[in-house]
């Protein structure tokens, strides 16, 4: 059976809900998981999704900020949060397909939105960037009670560190640039492994090559200058590393119109 998974930071669901669904039609995943909706939950769009084939959608998602959210194909047998750091701001929401998913089913899906951090790699002076340490660290101890890797499991979502030197355009220049300073990339590479959980994209496509999902709205040409980073992830436990097949990040929406800055990653898999 094949089985595919995107992730994707929409910025704005309702904003970019044509895209959204110009992608499904296009892509067709089992599932699709979107951060940064910025989306009240009863706002959500959940009709213009359920009419291109998502009957099972859960989100989790406040005002203005944050938000993320599940659409599936398939049922869900199970789903619920997490509150990191105390907070409710809407940065975890997981599921556990059902019967109907036929070999994927039983298998939980977790999707994250980890803080981005602010502009100030010095917890300190930044807390935003204390925030995003800290919510790492309970990703970290999460993973060390509960070990969710050992289980059929996927954990995707908008990281928000590109962890490997060939995860940015340039390693030097970014080493004291908020998403790859060497405590985020330590943190994340460490819950990673401590946990189990194989990086879907470097297991398929180890370095030197270089692979971003992200490129900033600064950049006057975004395409020429391609000055990326790998901010979006989707790990898979062990058990599932050998059915991966495929990891492919959907750079030419990069060049919709009004676009996200973040593109989706979809992970395809045999069951």
């Amino acid at each position: 059976m094949r089985f595919t998974v995107t992730t994707w930071n929409i910025n704005s669901v309702r904003l970019r809900i044509a895209q959204v669904r110009r992608f499904l039609r296009k892509v067709q995943p089992d599932v699709l998981c979107l951060q940064e909706t910025k989306c009240p939950e009863d706002l959500f769009p959940l009709k213009h999704l359920r009419s291109v084939g998502y009957r099972s959608i859960v989100h989790c998602g406040q005002k203005g900020y944050n938000g993320v959210a599940i659409l599936s194909r398939h049922s869900f047998s199970a789903e619920h949060g997490m509150e990191l750091c105390e907070r409710r701001d809407a940065r975890h929401i997981a599921i556990t397909l059902g019967d109907d998913a036929g070999a994927a089913a039983g298998i939980t899906i977790h999707n994250f939105y980890v803080p981005a951090g602010g502009d100030t790699p010095e917890p300190d002076l930044n807390p935003k960037f204390a925030h995003k340490l800290s919510f790492l660290a309970e990703m970290r101890r999460w993973g060390d009670s509960k070990a969710p890797a050992k289980a059929p499991a996927i954990l995707v979502g908008d990281l928000n560190v590109a962890p490997l030197e060939n995860d940015v355009w340039s390693h030097k220049q970014l080493l004291d640039v908020v998403s790859h300073t060497p405590v985020e990339t330590e943190a994340l590479e460490t819950l990673r492994g401590e946990a189990g959980w194989v990086d879907a994209a470097r297991h398929l496509t180890p370095e030197p090559e270089k692979i971003y999902t992200w490129w900033s709205y600064r950049a006057q040409d975004w395409a020429a200058s391609d000055r990326g980073r790998r901010l979006d992830h989707v790990w898979v436990s062990p058990d599932l590393g050998g059915t991966l097949k495929s990891v492919d990040v959907a750079r030419e929406t990069r060049g919709w119109t009004r676009p996200s800055d973040h593109v989706p990653v979809t992970a395809v898999m045999e069951l």
